[in-house]
């Protein structure tokens, strides 16, 4: 497979640093409407941060979920080189769409972290399994079908029989352990900050220290 150059942004091509930086991109990389989903998700989290009641045992088993996700996502944007080139090595070795997985991880891991304790006829019941359950089922139910109808046939366009034999060895979302071919291309930086995803990570970062920082406050 040919190779390609490690970026082939030019500055003009670069999108804008930052929160206004990620509301650009995802406004071209999604459209309006994706975009909207992607806000909404967001709304989701800071709801769920502001609304929960977090202690010290649902941040500890949220937490390594979180910082999973992190890693994957920080491995597979050093590696993206979006429609200029098939994305074969790395994490995409393992998964079809690592991004996502780190986004399950981390959605996973929040709903986890947001304890919100809700007593029925005298039970707990926590409410934040059950908003899990329904963006769980939202997830794979319609954004991941749609995202491998969409993806799929863009990807087939594009690269054709390359597309066809990675997409047939490697699973859609959850890693295999079995790594696809050899790993063409190592990590670098340059792709890391051109798909814009430091912000992410220093975000996740801090919605995770925030639950830590609502988890260690005494109870009153």
């Amino acid at each position: 497979m040919a190779q390609q150059p490690a970026s082939t942004l030019t500055d003009g091509d670069r999108p804008a640093g930052g929160p206004l930086g990620l509301l650009l991109r995802s406004v071209r990389k999604h459209g309006l409407m994706g975009s909207l989903r992607v806000l909404a998700m967001i709304g989701v989290v800071a709801a769920l941060l502001f609304l929960s009641h977090p202690t010290l045992l649902a941040v500890s088993l949220g937490t390594p979920l979180v910082l999973l996700g992190l890693v994957w996502r920080a491995w597979a944007s050093g590696h993206l080189l979006k429609s200029l080139e098939l994305a074969v090595s790395g994490p995409y070795r393992h998964v079809q769409n690592p991004l996502y997985f780190g986004r399950l991880c981390i959605l996973t891991g929040f709903g986890l972290m947001a304890w919100m304790p809700w007593t029925w006829d005298g039970h707990v019941l926590p409410v934040n399994v059950a908003v899990l359950a329904l963006l769980l089922a939202i997830f794979f139910g319609y954004y991941i079908p749609r995202k491998k109808r969409v993806e799929g046939e863009r990807l087939a366009r594009l690269h054709g029989a390359d597309y066809a034999r990675w997409a047939a060895a490697v699973p859609l979302i959850i890693p295999s352990p079995r790594a696809y071919g050899t790993n063409v291309r190592r990590w670098t930086a340059e792709r890391f900050h051109d798909n814009n995803e430091g912000w992410m990570v220093a975000m996740i970062l801090l919605v995770t220290v925030a639950f830590w920082w609502k988890a260690l406050q005494p109870a009153g």
